[in-house]
């Protein structure tokens, strides 16, 4: 490039020569002067053709304007690129059309709207950027015959007949021209005609310009004709296939067809594309024989189906829940049992038998490479002892994943086993979704809640957890969702319940039973100062100096505002405490510790809400008897009263007595009529008095067997006058021969009987093992005597013998006769 900075004028040269002036001389010394160059965008303009222009740039109207001021002769060629603007020299094509402006029309707001006509091909030799605009020097390239007539007769000929097909497919080909082509005139001509009326692109009708060959330029026009016929059939193709799948309605549905179709043909389908990534997952998956099949079958299927029917929708939602689940990925057990003793110790007080079986099986699993099975433990206690929890821990113990699942009001099968893929909306059961949520196929589940699963016309979910739960069978487990089968038998089951009568004697048979009893008052004390009280300073941001309370009024809020076997209550309060702390800290900034009272107790947290139960230990303790209850909070005292009256033999019950406590009554007061001589009573005793027993609390429904004694006391102590001893309590069912037998929960009853002040407890003989592994856990407190019959139980609890007390009455009217 040249600049000469006196005529204001930079000129290209598009060989090595360089330009010094703005004109040429022919041969024989006539001046050649440059002519204006228009630019044009995306549209490239053949010779012979006439074609409409918009001028609107500056530098296209300045040069509009210089040719309309010459002989209105033009340069127009096309721009590289049609994003510049103010194109340059560099950015234009520098083959183009020398041109003639037919007709100029100026629009008012500056524009031009011209007609040029192509004359002939011709390419610029220079192209001078001048002020404003650009022109340039050109050389005209006549067409050139590079082969025989016959063979442009033959070439002719062949691009003539693919026109011909191309006019009939397309409809906006002109009529005149198939008639002027059928006529074989100026083959030029038509040459460029054709590619003037033939769709092609930018390039492709640049390519043709430069061809100045006549052969060569009929030979490449030929090849992009063929090439779009071949699209315009493609298309054909496309458009019978979306007809035979939507209906005409259908719109919308037709054109995302269409669209699909068209994606299919040029490879970029993304259903296709989706598809084939589920195969590729699939492959890198190791599933079992069955399910690579069943997954192969609806991938074939899914193949075949419109990407955005219902049904294709349900089949590649059954293949992503097939492909997401972990059929061989294994975590590796942590098994370390000082760090899982550590663990379990760290998360939980007491809780010593559920510890020590769960360090048993980690032990197994130490021991033993070839242990493949895992227990399936049945946690069951009261509410708040930590049943859940211990799961969580137990995971942690194992390195294992843990997840939950809460059974708690099922009543569908179809919970547990899926549903079948016919239903709308079907999906696997909670066993397979948590198999997918855990990512490994040896994780721990903990099921919830499990003896308060329901059932109804829909099926009865527990079941279907005896195939889940069971050992021999859960390696085979098929899901209704899946219809395949999935090894479950790695999976270490851990089931909670508060009840164990409640859970279903066939699914309990699967379980190991470790029962969780509540904590005891000294249990509960150390939870609160190694748990709860760290816990909630951590959780409210407070240090141990700015909330300080005493192990005195700690227990003053257990005893008196919490009555439960576990902690959760208690962990309220303690928060309700805290939050109170930080009310006052914030009163008054200065203070950095803060002792709580049991002022502050009484003025934050009201009067006590469970007072002990006040019993009436006085001496005339007649027709009264104290038994022992157990309750899903943990033990509780409760007192029989009993009064005999004249009347016609009616035994009247009240306070919300059950139907087995009830019949314990029944059961006592026969016992009484067969055994009334050694008692000193009257053998029609029964027909002249009416008996009525009551136990307070009426509004709190009561049942079970293990009152039987303790009615017994009662009506025996009411019929001979003779008062019951205090501090005493019992438990254990009777029979109408006189028998003591075993009864559950006596932990807590035990325990009931300590916080009440109780001296003795009469227990089942029958309950001697349990008695010994009570002694191992806590130190009862009180004296625990077993009793295995109604004599034994009558001679401990009542003032007088009531044996000897009818030999007395024997004497007493001996002397007075």
């Amino acid at each position: 490039m040249l600049s000469n900075t006196q005529e204001e004028t930079t000129i290209y040269e598009a060989g090595n020569t360089l330009l010094e002036t703005t004109t040429e001389l022919k041969d024989n010394g006539e001046q050649i002067n440059a002519i204006p160059l228009l630019p044009l965008k995306n549209v490239v303009l053949l010779p012979r053709s006439i074609r409409p222009v918009m001028v609107g740039r500056p530098v296209s109207i300045q040069a509009v304007d210089q040719a309309l001021r010459g002989n209105k002769t033009l340069f127009v060629t096309a721009q590289k690129s049609a994003d510049q603007e103010n194109p340059g020299a560099p950015d234009v094509n520098w083959y183009g059309t020398k041109a003639t402006i037919l007709q100029v029309m100026r629009l008012s707001n500056g524009t031009f709207k011209i007609l040029v006509e192509g004359t002939c091909r011709a390419k610029a030799t220079s192209i001078l950027q001048q002020d404003g605009y650009l022109s340039a020097f050109i050389q005209e390239l006549p067409t050139s015959y590079s082969c025989s007539l016959k063979e442009i007769e033959a070439v002719w000929r062949t691009l003539r007949s693919l026109y011909v097909q191309y006019a009939q497919k397309h409809e906006k080909s002109p009529d005149d021209l198939i008639e002027a082509i059928q006529s074989s005139g100026d083959i030029d001509y038509l040459t460029d005609t054709i590619a003037m009326h033939v769709s092609l692109s930018f390039n492709e009708r640049q390519e043709i310009l430069e061809l100045i060959d006549l052969k060569e330029r009929m030979l490449k026009l030929s090849i992009f004709i063929q090439k779009e016929l071949d699209i315009i059939q493609l298309e054909q193709n496309i458009r019978g296939r979306v007809q035979t799948q939507v209906d005409k309605n259908q719109r919308e549905y037709y054109l995302h067809e269409q669209m699909k179709a068209i994606q299919k043909e040029l490879g970029r389908d993304d259903h296709t594309q989706e598809i084939n990534q589920l195969r590729h997952t699939l492959k890198s998956l190791k599933l079992s024989s069955e399910a690579h099949e069943k997954v192969e079958k609806e991938l074939r299927r899914l193949e075949q189906m419109p990407s955005l029917s219902a049904e294709a929708t349900v089949s590649r939602s059954y293949v992503e829940w097939l492909l997401s689940l972990p059929w061989n990925k294994v975590s590796k057990d942590r098994i370390s049992l000082a760090q899982a003793q550590k663990i379990l110790d760290k998360n939980h007080a007491g809780l010593k038998k559920a510890k020590e079986r769960i360090l048993e099986f980690l032990a197994a699993k130490k021991f033993s490479t070839t242990l493949e099975r895992s227990p399936i433990l049945c946690l069951v206690g009261p509410p708040g002892v930590g049943k859940t929890s211990l799961g969580k821990s137990v995971a942690d113990s194992l390195g294992r994943e843990f997840v939950r699942i809460s059974l708690g009001g099922v009543k569908d099968e179809a919970e547990i086993r899926g549903h079948r893929r016919t239903y709308i909306g079907a999906m696997p059961g909670k066993i397979i979704q948590a198999m997918k949520k855990a990512k490994t196929k040896n994780p721990v589940i903990l099921l919830d809640e499990i003896d308060k699963l329901a059932n109804d016309i829909h099926g009865d979910p527990s079941a279907a957890l005896l195939e889940v739960l069971d050992p021999e069978q859960n390696k085979s487990f098929v899901d209704h969702y899946l219809e395949v089968e999935y090894d479950l038998s790695q999976v270490m089951f851990i089931t909670t319940a508060n009840v164990m009568d409640s859970i279903p004697y066939p699914l309990f048979d699967r379980m190991e039973l470790i029962a969780l009893s509540g904590y005891t008052d000294d249990e509960k004390l150390t939870i609160t100062r190694n748990f709860l009280i760290p816990k909630n300073l951590k959780e409210y941001e407070l240090t141990k100096k700015q909330f300080i309370i005493t192990d005195e009024l700690l227990k003053h809020i257990i005893a008196e505002y919490t009555k439960e076997a576990g902690v959760r209550q208690l962990e309220r309060i303690i928060a309700k405490l805290m939050r109170k702390v930080i009310q006052e800290l914030l009163k008054d900034l200065t203070c950095s510790s803060f002792h709580i009272t049991a002022d502050l107790i009484k003025d934050w947290l009201g009067y006590p809400k469970y007072k002990p139960t006040q019993l009436d230990n006085g001496p005339q303790r007649i027709g009264l008897a104290t038994g022992l209850a157990w309750t899903e909070v943990g033990g509780d005292i409760l007192e029989v009263e009993a009064t005999v009256m004249p009347g016609k033999g009616q035994l009247t019950l009240t306070g919300q007595l059950g139907d087995v406590m009830q019949e314990s009554v029944h059961a006592a007061f026969s016992y009484i009529r067969s055994q009334a001589a050694s008692l000193g009573l009257k053998n029609s005793f029964h027909t002249s008095k009416d008996i009525h027993v009551h136990v307070p609390e009426g509004a709190t429904p009561k049942d079970g067997p293990s009152a039987g004694i303790t009615m017994c006391v009662a009506l025996v102590s009411a019929l001979t006058k003779n008062p019951t001893q205090p501090h005493i309590a019992m438990t254990g069912e009777i029979t109408l021969r006189g028998r003591v037998l075993g009864v559950g929960g006596l932990k807590e009853k035990i325990l009931a009987a300590k916080q009440q002040g109780m001296k003795k407890v009469l227990v089942p003989k029958e309950n001697n093992d349990d008695i010994q592994e009570i002694l191992k856990e806590i130190d009862p407190g009180v004296a625990l005597i077993q009793v295995e019959n109604m004599d034994h139980v009558l001679r401990e609890t009542l003032i007088e013998n009531p044996f000897q007390q009818r030999m007395k009455k024997r004497r007493s009217r001996k002397k007075t006769t």
